[in-house]
This record gives C-alpha cells, structure tokens and sequence, in this order.
C-alpha cells in the first residue's frame, strides 16, 4: 500500500501556480505502485497529473443509436457463401467504423475468463511484489507501468498496464509472472490463429488474394497489452485512455462486463458494450496506411471506470512494436492508380512505433506525420 503523504501529489482541488508537473509525476512513478497503488492508499481526490482538459466540442458527445457491427464468424471455412457474406461485412465494417465485434470466432469462452482472472491477479499482487516488474524499458521481456507516455502525454490516464510481445519470439516462461504465466502463453496461442484467419478475411474485403496481408507479415508480431482500470474517486475528471488509434495492423480485444469503450463515429461518441463471448477487432493505423486509407483506424477512448469494481481489458497487438526489422510498409500496389495515388510514404513499424511513443496519447492522429 502506498501512503498519500508519501506520494504527496497534487489533488485537483488544490491548483495553484506552484504546481509542478514534472516533479509530481516523477513523485508518482517512483512508487512503482501506479494508480492501483493510490486506490489502494485511498484518495478520495485525483492528482492533478490525471486532469484531462476538458475539451470544446467534447460534451457533444455521445451517441446513443448507433451500434458497432457485429460479425458472426460462424461456418467461415465450412460454407463458401457465408465466407462471402462475412467478408462483405468485414468490408462495410472497416471502411466505415474501423470496428466489428466478432462472435462465434473460435476462442473458448472458459479461456476468454481465465485470461482475465489471470490479468486481475497480477495486479491484485502485493505491491512488493509487482515492483519487481515495473519498467520503462520497452525492451523488457515483461513491462509492467503505469501509462507508456506518463512523461510525453498532456495528462495521465487512469489505468495501469502490463505488456509483453509473444511473437515473433515468445519471452522465456521464467520472464512472466507466476500467477498469468500459462494463460497468457494459452491465450495467445488462440489469438494468433484466429488474427490469420482475421488478416485473411481482410484480404478478401480488399478484393486481394486470402494470404496478401499474411504474405505481408501483418501476423509477424503479437503483443499483449492487458490494461486494469481501478475504481476512479472523481471519474468525470479524468478518462481510462485518451482517444487514440491503434499502432497496429489490427487489435483484437477482450473487455470485461464493466464496458467503458467508445468509438468516434460520425463526430459522436459511440458505447462499444461488452457481448458475453465476442472479441472486438480494431482496424490499426498500419493497416490504414497498408489500404491507403480504403480501411480506417477509428479514434477511440476508454472512460473512467465509475463503477465499484476495476475493469480488465486484454488487448491484442499485431505488430512487431519497437522491434527493430528491416520490413518495410507502404500502401499495397494493387489498390493505387492514377485516381489513388499512395498517400504515405515507405516506413518500418518501428519507425512509426517510436514517433507514436515519443508523441504519446494527446487526441491526435499520428498517420499525418507519415503523409506524402
């Protein structure tokens, strides 16, 4: 448990010219204990390093008739005339919302659960035992901190996170922590195989042959990114994550039954509810630049948990992240012509990866950068 005086960061309530940003959040990472460790403490007022200005046009906000797709996976290897129907879904989905849920997608449910129990154990560790894993060195086989851009980004979220790349080399099982080591080597097994078939669906949406994206490498990478969104005290002041796009080819999501995900669609904030067994799949800004923007990747947020009980969220990256490869990515030849010229140039992931960490999550697009 971390002691409030001994963190002593600014509550909201106290804003004063004094205020030193910097200090404070460096106050605030050196406990090792992240914003689990202040619930724990019991504060009953945010730090002011979580207060998210509030923006202009944000109130506008939700959009309460609008619903993500959902794509029903069923038979897609049995029934060629369902593969197509499902394909001209993945296509509606992705040049529209950037979103789908899919169900019926192959992942036992009694694995989806025990991810998350696994998930919600590491972080109901003790503090001393969690600090061993706490990091900013993204080269960790295991990284366990609280927000990736607490140092770049103009507020912290509330959440604390742990990553690890599974793919394309596993890390060593003695790198993960006991109490999620098996499921999350399980889980991610399930994973990749279902993101293959996902990659070859899209393929088919783009009218390309089913191995394109995989021929590509879009499958190379997988991470884990597994997020814990303690009970917020003063939720309205701050949000879970800031709205961002995924630097990924694709994510495929597991949310518990607290919810708090949104997608921007049409200007208006769209809930994304949690659906007992569905998976949420995520276009992400590669793979915008892959399609030349034929495929969207959709600003989305996650809300301040307000609910009494933390929220856990198990997210899927396909990409290789901060490795460094020599592959490089550009938009797919046989989507341009005359009328479609490429609108981005030539990168690696790594190159977008680092320009993504280095900006951090502040509600801006980082594709701009990467435009010709």
């Amino acid at each position: 448990m971390v002691a409030v005086d001994k963190v002593n960061l600014t509550p909201v309530s106290k804003l004063d010219d004094a205020f030193d940003r910097a200090s404070e959040l460096k106050a605030f990472d050196d406990t090792k204990a992240g914003v689990k460790g202040l619930v724990d403490a019991g504060v009953v007022e945010i730090p002011r390093i979580f207060y998210r200005p509030p923006k202009i046009d944000d109130s506008s906000s939700v959009e309460t008739h609008l619903g993500v797709p959902v794509v029903d996976l069923e038979d897609v290897d049995k029934d060629p005339l369902k593969r197509r129907e499902i394909v001209d879904k993945i296509r509606e989905a992705s040049e529209t919302w950037g979103f789908f849920q899919a169900v019926n997608h192959g992942v036992p449910a009694t694995l989806q659960e025990e991810v998350i129990n696994g998930v919600r154990r590491f972080y109901e560790l003790d503090s001393e035992v969690k600090k061993q894993y706490y990091t900013r060195d993204t080269t960790a086989p295991f990284v366990y901190n609280c927000n990736f851009d607490l140092f770049s980004a103009p507020a912290a979220n509330w959440r604390d996170t742990f990553f690890t790349l599974m793919a394309p080399v596993s890390p060593r099982p003695q790198d993960l922590p006991e109490v999620c080591r098996d499921i999350l080597v399980n889980y991610s097994k399930e994973i990749a195989k279902l993101g293959e078939l996902i990659f070859e669906l899209l393929s088919e949406a783009l009218g390309l042959k089913s191995t394109h994206l995989l021929d590509l490498d879009c499958n190379e990478g997988l991470a884990l990114i597994c997020h814990y969104y303690p009970p917020c005290p003063q939720p309205e002041l701050t949000i879970g994550a800031t709205e961002h796009s995924d630097n990924t080819f694709i994510t495929v999501l597991l949310q518990d039954h607290i919810g708090g995900l949104q997608v921007l669609q049409h200007n208006k904030w769209v809930d994304i509810p949690p659906v007992p067994g569905a998976l949420v799949v995520n276009v992400g800004s590669l793979l915008q630049l892959v399609t030349n923007d034929r495929f969207v990747s959709s600003e989305h947020r996650v809300l301040a948990n307000s609910e009494g009980h933390p929220r856990v969220s198990v997210a899927s990256f396909f990409s290789t992240g901060p490795l460094p490869t020599s592959k490089r990515y550009r938009p797919i030849e046989e989507l341009l012509s005359e009328e479609n010229r490429a609108k981005y140039r030539e990168i690696t992931v790594q190159e977008y990866n680092l320009y993504y960490a280095e900006k951090g999550l502040d509600g801006t697009s980082t594709l701009p950068h990467f435009r010709l």
